[in-house]
C-alpha cells in the first residue's frame, strides 16, 4: 500500500500499510526437520528395500540392505538467521528446473530435542559480546581448534543417525549442505551409501574448517579465496567457483518509477533501504533517525527482530520520512524504490548487486561477516560506514552523491549462475534435465 509523502507525524497507518511489520510466508519455521520416529519407521517398513529394519544409533530404523540413490536431492540448511535458508531455496529452484525432485532440511532442529535452539542462543550470545565472536571464529572455527572441533563431534553424534535414516528411508542421489553441520554428517554417512553425491556449497569469502570434509565430492564456492581457504584442509578437493545464486523474485523487481509510486515516495526525492540481516543488527533506529533528519527517505526493516521493529515503528510516528517494516517479502520492491542499499553483509549484498543498486556496509557482524565484508569492497560498488549513527549518515549522504541513476531494471540475470551451477554438477557426473 503506498504511503502518503506528506504524512503527518502520528497518522495512524491503515492495515496493509509497511508499518503493519508484514511478515512472508517463508520462515525457519517453515523447514522441516527429520520426520518424527513413527512416521519414519512406518515408512522404512513400507520401502520393501532389504530384510527390514533393525535398531541403529538413537533407536532408529536401518535397513540391512542399503537403497541405491532415487534421482533426487536433499539440501542441508541451518536456521542461524534467514541466509542460509535463502541460498537453499534458491539452490532449489535451479534443481527443480533440472527436473529432479528436491527437499530441504533443517540440520539444525534434525539435532533434536533443545540442540538447534541451543546453538542459535549459544551463537547470539557470543555475537551479543563484542570481540568473543571473533575469538571464537579466527582462533577455533577458522584453524580448526579443539573446542570447534569437539562440538563438530557431538553435533554430528545426534546429526549422523537421523541423516541415515532420512537417506535410508527416501533416498536421494545428491546432498547439497549449506550449513557447516550438516556437511560434517553428510560426510560420515556418505560410505553407507554408494552412488551418493555430495556437495558443499560456502558462500563465506574465507570458509572455516567445521565446512571442509574427505568425504565431499566437491565445493561450491563464490570466490578464489574461497578455493584455498577450502584446500588448506583438503588439499585435493575439487573446487568449483560460482556466482552467489539469487532468488527469482528480485529478477523480476519493478522499475525505481513503479516502486517508488507504490511506496508513495516522491520521485525526486533521495532513498535508501536500510536493513542488517533477519537479526537486525547495528543501530538502525538511530541511524534511520539521523537519515530522515537529513530529508533523506528510508525504508527500515527490522527482519525478525520484534523489539527493533516496535522501535521503529515508534520512530515513524514521529518521522514520516521513515516507513518500517517486519520480516517482509517485499525487499526486492524496496531496493529497487531505494538509491542505495545500506546493510550488512550477506546474501542481501548479491540481491542489491542483481537490481543494480550501490551498497554502504555496516561492519556489524563479526567473524566470518568480517571476511564477507571485505570480500564485497573488493567486487566494486560498496563503501563501509562505521558504528555510529552520524557517521553513518555522512557516509550515506557521500555515497548517494556519487550514485547514478539506475538506466535499466534489471543489472543482470540469471545466466552466469545457471551455467556456473550447471558445468559444476557436471563435474561429479550429474546432469539433471537430459
Amino acid at each position: 500500500m503506498a504511503t502518503e509523502p506528506g504524512r503527518r507525524p502520528g497518522l495512524a497507518r491503515a492495515p496493509g500499510d509497511p508499518a503493519q511489520i508484514p511478515t512472508v510466508p517463508f520462515r525457519p519455521q517453515d523447514v522441516p526437520t527429520a520426520p518424527d520416529p513413527q512416521v519414519r519407521a512406518a515408512r522404512a517398513a513400507g520401502t520393501g528395500t532389504g530384510t527390514g529394519p533393525w535398531a541403529g544409533a538413537g533407536g532408529l530404523p536401518v535397513p540391512t540392505t542399503r537403497p541405491r540413490p532415487s534421482g533426487g536431492a536433499l539440501l542441508l540448511t541451518g536456521s542461524l538467521g534467514m541466509g542460509h535458508h535463502v541460498m537453499a531455496q534458491a539452490c532449489a529452484v535451479s534443481l527443480e528446473a533440472r527436473q529432479m525432485r528436491v527437499r530441504t532440511l533443517d540440520s539444525l532442529r534434525m539435532l533434536g530435542g533443545p540442540g538447534g535452539r541451543i546453538g542459535e542462543a549459544v551463537f547470539r550470545g557470543m555475537v551479543g559480546v563484542p570481540g568473543l565472536y571473533d575469538a571464537f571464529h579466527f582462533n577455533q572455527l577458522r584453524t580448526g581448534g579443539r573446542i570447534a572441533t569437539g562440538i563438530d563431534a557431538v553435533s554430528s553424534r545426534f546429526l549422523v543417525p537421523r541423516m541415515r535414516d532420512e537417506l535410508t528411508t527416501e533416498p536421494v542421489s545428491l546432498v547439497i549442505s549449506i550449513f557447516a553441520t550438516g556437511a560434517a554428517a553428510t560426510s560420515r554417512i556418505k560410505p553407507d551409501f554408494p552412488g551418493l553425491v555430495t556437495v558443499v556449497f560456502c558462500t563465506d569469502v574465507c570458509p572455516h574448517r567445521l565446512w571442509v570434509h574427505q568425504n565431499t565430492d566437491l565445493y561450491l564456492v563464490t570466490s578464489k579465496t574461497a578455493v584455498r581457504y577450502v584446500r588448506r584442509f583438503h588439499p585435493s578437493a575439487e573446487v568449483a567457483v560460482v556466482p552467489a545464486p539469487v532468488r527469482a523474485p528480485f529478477y523480476e523487481a519493478p522499475t525505481q518509477r513503479d516502486a517508488r509510486l507504490a511506496f508513495g515516495i516522491p520521485l525526486e526525492s533521495r532513498c535508501v533501504l536500510l536493513m542488517s540481516g533477519s537479526w537486525g543488527l547495528g543501530p538502525l533506529v538511530e541511524a534511520a533517525e539521523a537519515l530522515a533528519a537529513t530529508g533523506v527517505w528510508v525504508f527500515a526493516v527490522a527482519g525478525h527482530n520484534a523489539k527493533l521493529a516496535r522501535k521503529l515503528a515508534a520512530l515513524a510516528e514521529r518521522e514520516h520520512r521513515v516507513i518500517p517494516f517486519g520480516f517482509t517479502d517485499r525487499i526486492p520492491a524496496l531496493m529497487a524504490a531505494a538509491d542505495l542499499v545500506v546493510t550488512s553483509s550477506g546474501d542481501t549484498c548479491s540481491e542489491a548487486r542483481v537490481i543494480g543498486r550501490d551498497l554502504l556496509l555496516l561492519d556489524v557482524v563479526p567473524g566470518h561477516g568480517r571476511d564477507n565484508l571485505q570480500g564485497e569492497l573488493e567486487k566494486g560498488g560498496a563503501e563501509i560506514a562505521g558504528r555510529d549513527p552520524r557517521a553513518l549518515a555522512r557516509s550515506a549522504l557521500a555515497a548517494l552523491d556519487r550514485v547514478k541513476p539506475p538506466i535499466r531494471r534489471i543489472a543482470r540475470g540469471p545466466e552466469d549462475w545457471e551455467r556456473a551451477f550447471g558445468i559444476a554438477l557436471a563435474q561429479v557426473g550429474l546432469t539433471p534435465g537430459r
